[in-house]
């Protein structure tokens, strides 16, 4: 009895002496999910945020990343002007790009040839910047998002 007894302190003890390991996985960025436009940054030389505009109330601009496919949509109150588009993306280090395949009249007026955007990726957790640059690589403008889920 005794020698069972000892047994089953030994074995609680070696019990609450490991570690528990989590099941949950390591949370890393990654730009899969669902964004919402929170503001702009105006970058004044290329490098320097000279002001940030918040996104004004009652507009909505969302984006949606998942399996390698891009949908977006803009709601602007009091403006008629419908802007979406739906495509595809892809990260590589700190760069996105996407490459829209069917949009808005109203994108489509001011669509470049290709439809096809390459922009500097900031990306964490929650957030995310994609910066618009010059043919120099200088930073023009940004559209800063936050995550939804």
């Amino acid at each position: 009895m005794k020698k069972l007894l000892g047994l089953v302190f030994l074995m609680l003890f070696l019990i609450s002496a490991t570690e528990m390991a989590s099941t949950k996985p390591e949370m890393h960025p990654s730009i899969e999910g669902t964004w919402e436009l929170v503001s702009h940054y105006n970058y004044i030389d290329g490098e320097n945020v000279s002001d940030t505009i918040p996104a004004t109330d009652g507009y909505r601009q969302i984006k949606m990343y998942y399996d390698n496919k891009v949908m977006w949509t803009r709601y602007v109150p009091n403006d008629s002007v419908e802007w979406f588009g739906y495509g595809s993306y892809e990260v590589e280090e700190n760069q996105l790009q996407e490459t829209l395949e069917y949009m808005s009249a109203s994108m489509r007026k001011v669509a470049n040839k290709d439809m096809t955007w390459t922009m500097e990726l900031q990306l964490k957790n929650n957030s995310f910047s994609q910066i618009f640059t010059d043919e120099e690589g200088n930073r023009i403008n940004s559209e800063n998002y936050k995550r939804l889920n």
